[in-house]
């Protein structure tokens, strides 16, 4: 199994240090990228490597190898450089999720993931460079154990008061216009923007479905707003230089931890909690139109 080529390593390194250095630019000329041959033939080896069941026209990798990957992959570059790339709906499974109930997970087809693999490969480094630190989930190099590590750095530096927010539906409910505005802050490539819209709309007028391989990216970037503000809040409730505030996310699911001396009780104490807290939630819960609810609170 051979690694990404050097030259695409050095482009998405490019990229990376290019959305590090200058936060307002906005990329353009991706979308050619994503036609060459060796992107579209790294984010198959990537589809491949992560296996998984044919999607909606029951065509399995095996099939594909039968074929003939590099004919297939030749076909996917002819249609994207054409733009008569039109990617099909997902093949909807449950799955049990361990509480009674179930997920619903969208498989593409290996054509699509194909092409997500291809758009993620390009959208990564820039999007990365704008993530936050408390953000763990779907990430190169992070994972929920750091997550969890986390939790209990804060919990052992006295952050022993424990807020678990969750967030109802979230996959489902992302808004469509909004996470294009979103993805338009950073890129200006208009082919781009309609393939992203495409991969889109082929399940829905709304959501990203779990199973995509484009989907936890834009699920970061989605939220990536929420962890600014979190971290803005860490920073002025700081005290002697202690902060009394941690943030910590995996994907959708989110830890707030507050300090438990006595002086901190005003970051608990209702007018405070539910106004600028629980509250900045709700609001961003207004535009981004999915259900939360601030529960399980304790005191370790």
């Amino acid at each position: 199994m051979t690694k990404a080529s050097i030259s695409l390593q050095e482009l998405r390194g490019k990229i990376y240090r290019k959305a590090k250095t200058e936060k307002q630019w906005r990329f353009w000329g991706l979308y050619c990228h994503i036609c060459k041959k060796e992107v579209l033939r790294e984010a198959y080896r990537l589809a491949k490597a992560n296996d998984g069941a044919p999607g909606i026209d029951g065509k399995s990798f095996e099939d594909i190898e039968a074929e003939g990957v590099e004919g297939f992959l030749e076909g996917i570059g002819q249609e994207l450089l054409n733009r008569a790339y039109r990617p099909l709906p997902n093949r909807k499974v449950e799955i049990p999720k361990g509480n009674g109930k179930t997920r619903m997970l969208g498989i593409p087809t290996v054509k699509d993931r194909v092409v997500q693999g291809a758009l993620k490969l390009l959208l990564e480094p820039i999007f990365e460079a704008d993530f936050k630190d408390c953000s763990y989930g779907y990430r190169p190099k992070r994972h929920a154990h750091q997550a969890i590590d986390g939790v209990t750095k804060g919990i052992l530096h006295g952050l022993t008061r424990v807020v678990d927010v969750d967030l109802s539906g979230y996959f489902d409910n992302i808004r469509h216009h909004i996470l294009l505005e979103k993805i338009a802050r950073r890129v200006q490539d208009d082919d781009i923007m309609h393939l992203v819209k495409l991969i889109l709309k082929a399940n829905g007028e709304k959501g990203v479905p779990q199973g995509g391989i484009i989907s936890p990216l834009l699920s970061n970037l989605y939220l990536n707003e929420v962890d600014e503000m979190m971290e803005r809040a860490r920073e002025v409730t700081r005290r002697s230089g202690y902060y009394n505030l941690e943030f910590i996310r995996s994907a959708d699911d989110m830890v707030i931890l507050i300090h438990g001396h006595p002086k901190e009780n005003w970051l608990i104490q209702k007018h405070y909690f539910v106004k600028k807290l629980s509250g900045a939630f709700f609001l961003q819960s207004f535009r981004f139109n999915f259900e939360i609810a601030i529960g399980k609170f304790f005191v370790l």
